[in-house]
């Protein structure tokens, strides 16, 4: 279970800004969303940007790449690239792979007595490629991210929880328009896949004071928060980054 904070203050300020939401289909041959089965929403963050962004604050995601993966600039104060699909996953509908923290490779179970970084005193591994499965897997500049750039995401997006069908998660959409999905994959405990399509979590780099859990970002349909995931042993979804 994640320890949540409740202060969706920001989140509430910014939608207060915003147009209202406008569904897009998007068709297979799109970049980020190639199910055309599969109503997406977004909302236009509305404002002129100067045309500074990648898109020219048109709202319309523009997907470029870093060793092969994709990456949308969200118009995040920090510059901060997040990628289009989880770890393991080719679209971004796609739960993909399942890792424990602190570890690089995917397992089929998730056990408290098999996590070695179990009790280790570590603050933040992003970019470690000892411990971080984005740098030790993609390469490149791709990492975890940490609480902070979480908390930018969070604070500074707009999070929509999405239901069409089989398919469920949130659309985070950024100051500039540009928006990525992130599907509500569950997490593993054992060998179990626990509450797929009701909740999502995703590692950040950044440890918990206990040295046995670390924070994550979570999400279900009552809203979005970054919070602290008890338990480096469980398995969750990992979405990278890149400055």
């Amino acid at each position: 279970a994640l320890m949540l904070s409740t202060d969706n203050d920001a989140m509430h300020r910014m939608a207060e800004n915003v147009n209202p939401l406008v569904e897009v289909r998007k068709r297979l041959e799109s970049d980020i969303y190639p199910d055309p089965e599969m109503s997406l929403y977004m909302v236009s963050c509305g404002g002129d940007n100067g045309g500074d962004d990648n898109n020219g604050g048109s709202g319309e995601e523009q997907p470029q790449e870093i060793a092969g993966y994709r990456y949308v600039d969200l118009g995040l104060p920090s510059g901060l690239k997040w990628a289009v699909h989880n770890m393991g996953a080719t679209s971004p509908t796609e739960y993909g792979d399942y890792y424990a923290w602190g570890e690089t490779a995917t397992k089929d179970e998730f056990n408290y007595n098999e996590c070695p970084i179990n009790g280790v005193e570590i603050d933040d591994i992003s970019g470690n490629p000892e411990y971080d499965a984005a740098r030790a897997n993609w390469g490149s500049t791709w990492r975890l991210p940490t609480f902070e750039e979480i908390n930018e995401l969070v604070d500074c997006c707009v999070c929509e929880w999405m239901a069409d069908g089989l398919i469920h998660g949130i659309n985070v959409v950024g100051p500039n328009g540009n928006s990525i999905f992130f599907p509500a994959a569950g997490y593993r405990n054992t060998t179990f896949l626990k509450y797929p399509n009701e909740y999502g979590a995703y590692w950040t780099s950044t440890s918990g004071s206990d040295r046995y859990g670390a924070h994550a970002l979570a999400f279900d349909e009552d809203g979005t928060r970054a919070g602290w995931g008890n338990g480096r042993y469980i398995g969750r979804t990992i979405r990278p980054v890149s400055n």
